[in-house]
């Protein structure tokens, strides 16, 4: 499953990042790590403390992950209205969901600070993130002077794990597609309206 140029440490992080994924912090068991990244008997203890340490930095390699990938377009080319309607579409597995929001329904997860911390912070950073677009369309007249970009930038976020749920919950990306569209089609800059053609001077009376 992994390169056979990793190391055992990165195969360790890679595997319980997958699992966390897929199972939940309580259904990642260290056997389950061990087999899913072909590693020996003991190894988690030789380069981790346990469990809890292994996961958070599994957490965190996720969270740079996802960083780098709002960066990738929120930092790309366009206005700020094509930057956040790029991360909106950005390629996703929406069937699979997000790997760091679906941390935030995790109670083993949620219930320790120490690895509550990386998504708490992940999630306010992407808030942030995109707020400084909004604030930067705003200004630039793109979006209304009255838009909050804290706001706007919650909604965005929202929209997004909200999507993820309800893409699972029907078994079909296709709602996930329609909130993106729907937010889309509410944030598009409106153009001003052309101003009417004067009317046509009146044909003189017949005599």
């Amino acid at each position: 499953m992994y390169s056979a140029r990793m190391s055992t440490a990165e195969r360790l992080i890679e595997s319980t990042r997958d699992l966390l994924w897929e199972r939940g912090y309580v259904g990642t068991s260290p056997k389950a790590i061990l087999e899913r990244a072909g590693a020996g008997q003991g190894s988690m203890y030789h380069h981790f403390t346990g469990k809890p340490d292994l996961a958070l930095a599994a957490i965190r390699r996720t969270a740079e992950e996802l960083r780098a990938a709002a960066d990738a377009v929120l930092d790309g080319p366009g206005t700020p209205y094509d930057r956040i309607a790029a991360y909106l579409r950005r390629e996703r597995d929406v069937l699979r969901g997000c790997p760091v929001g679906r941390l935030t329904m995790d109670p083993d997860v949620i219930a320790s600070d120490t690895l509550r911390a990386p998504v708490e912070e992940t999630i306010t950073w992407l808030r942030g993130r995109i707020a400084a677009v909004v604030d930067e369309g705003r200004r630039l007249g793109q979006f209304p002077a009255e838009s909050d970009p804290d706001e706007l930038a919650a909604t965005v976020v929202a929209t997004v794990q909200g999507g993820y749920v309800l893409a699972r919950a029907s078994g079909s990306p296709d709602a996930f597609d329609a909130g993106v569209r729907g937010l889309l089609a509410l944030l598009a800059p409106r153009t001003p309206a052309a101003p009417a053609a004067p009317a046509a001077p009146a044909a003189p009376a017949a005599d």
